[in-house]
């Protein structure tokens, strides 16, 4: 089958799955077919990722879709993170229907915007139109808002009208940076105008003060959705009050895709301004600041799921740091991308399994967790450990080369601030790993089953997290230098041996 093909059959098949799903009539059959749905999704694009980085990029639809290195990285991250979440919401929603915590209808409204928020998220991975990415993105937002409270109450209900209204006014912001965009172009009056491919090749002819403007509206509206401080508020109550999949989906993958838009755009901003804009300076800034932040609240917290959501600002805090240094940084940050997806997933994953034995998130409630799950209580240990930055797990190697790339920079006070956040995050998360392992609390937790596929999840999960902390295959570190040459306009040509 054809790549191009292969494009617009992962577009299609979640599309259908979400209109399908809600002709069902048995709740497990749903949550059944759901699965099957996106993982055959996930498996298509990355047949497609795969493809790309082997051959070269592929379009399709006369090149309103174009999947190129780095759209190929993030479509493969998704595969990782989306196909293990599909799996997990089967065994999470599966208990709830036992418990009889879930009802029919609840478990088509789940299918049908899970498979929405699998098209949205390809959609905008795939589109070469900006214009296009813009609608994927809202979409995404629509579709994950009603995720939040598949199980109706008031906090759940709070927590998606705080999401909707933050939200919808930061792609509000995003729209005006894409119009400004739009307006600093060419004025051709043709169809491809706001093309990636034709931004780019056109960027000497852009109005250099439109594109400034058109960053900083870009990267306060999308960087809201990617949860960057201060413009995270709304991302701990999103989090602790989605069901456990939709956090892992959230902080694992959303999050990386709105920062996706923002690398989008910065080479042509870049080749706009001759690099004089101050793209870079906004990143660091802002990624200094989300991380401190991210670290501090982590120190303080009592729910297990805000206690992530506060790693999960810190830690895309510290990518934008990567990417803001740019060269070996912007390489680091993309590996970062996948270690911390794949940490934090198996970490929401454990939180919310964990929390169906406790009755809630609350970290004293939750303490003693093997007392639930020998594969759980591991999973949240382990995964907990793997964010704080310690070796052997994967997150380490990332952060060294982003310190690394600090370093070599000369940038000394950057550098001390690194390690200062990174130090305080390390000590927060130790610190609730520790608690929630061994302390013991007088909560009487239900025995979960440790059922073949859920050891399945954490063992596979937890060996990616290994392995990569060991070295970074040839292969993948070829794709991550390929994705950083595209973000930094080409200057990453020389990164292919900065990997171990």
């Amino acid at each position: 089958m054809h790549d191009s093909t292969l494009v617009f059959a992962a577009l299609i098949l979640p599309a259908l799955g979400a209109a399908a799903v809600p002709l069902l009539r048995r709740a497990r059959g749903v949550l059944a077919v759901t699965c099957l749905v996106t993982l055959v999704d996930v498996l298509l694009a990355a047949v497609v990722s795969v493809s790309v980085l082997r051959k070269g990029p592929v379009a399709a639809a006369a090149g309103w879709l174009r999947v190129d290195a780095l759209s190929a990285t993030h479509l493969l991250l998704l595969s990782l993170v989306g196909g293990l979440s599909s799996l997990f919401a089967f065994v999470y929603f599966d208990d709830e229907l036992q418990q009889g915590r879930l009802t029919l209808r609840q478990s088509r409204l789940f299918g049908s915007l899970w498979c929405g928020a699998f098209f949205a998220i390809t959609l905008l991975l795939a589109s070469n139109n900006l214009g296009v990415m813009w609608v994927g993105m809202e979409a995404t937002t629509l579709f994950t808002a009603f995720l939040i409270s598949v199980h109706i109450s008031r906090e759940s209900l709070e927590a998606m009208w705080k999401y909707v209204l933050i939200c919808s006014v930061a792609i509000a912001f995003a729209f005006m940076g894409t119009l400004i965009t739009a307006a600093a172009a060419p004025r051709t009056g043709a169809p491809s105008a706001l093309f990636w491919t034709s931004l780019l090749a056109d960027a000497a002819r852009l109005d250099p003060r439109l594109m400034r403007a058109a960053f900083v509206f870009l990267l306060v509206g999308y960087g809201t959705k990617a949860g960057l401080a201060p413009m995270h508020n709304w991302l701990p109550d999103a989090h602790s009050q989605a069901p456990a999949p939709v956090s892992a989906l959230f902080s694992g993958f959303m999050l990386n895709s709105a920062l996706y838009c923002i690398l989008r755009y910065l080479p042509v901003v870049e080749s706009a301004t001759g690099g004089e804009g101050g793209e870079r300076g906004l990143l660091l800034a802002l990624g200094l600041v989300s991380l401190l932040i991210g670290a501090g609240f982590i120190l303080f917290q009592h729910d297990a799921k805000r206690l992530l959501a506060y790693c999960s600002v810190e830690h895309i805090g510290l990518i934008c740091v990567g990417v803001g240094l740019g060269g070996a940084g912007t390489v680091a940050a993309l590996v970062h991308a996948l270690n911390h997806s794949l940490a934090k997933s198996l970490a929401f994953f454990s939180a919310g399994r964990l929390g169906q034995a406790f009755g809630g998130h609350d970290i004293a409630r939750m303490s003693g967790a093997f007392r639930a799950s020998h594969a759980w209580g591991a999973g949240l240990l382990f995964s907990l450990i793997a964010l704080s930055g310690a070796a052997p797990f994967a997150a380490f190697l990332s952060e060294l080369m982003i310190l690394k790339a600090a370093f070599d920079a000369r940038r000394g006070v950057l550098f001390a601030t690194l390690l200062f956040g990174l130090g305080l995050a390390f000590l927060g998360l130790l610190r609730h790993a520790i608690r929630i392992a061994w302390a013991r609390s007088d909560a009487t937790p239900r025995r979960l089953p440790d059922r073949a596929i859920e050891r399945l999840i954490v063992g596979a999960t937890l060996c990616l997290l290994l392995v990569l902390g060991l070295g970074w295959p040839e292969n993948l570190a070829r794709a991550a230098v390929s994705a950083a040459r595209i973000i930094d306009g080409g200057s990453a040509a020389a990164l292919a041996g900065i990997l171990p």
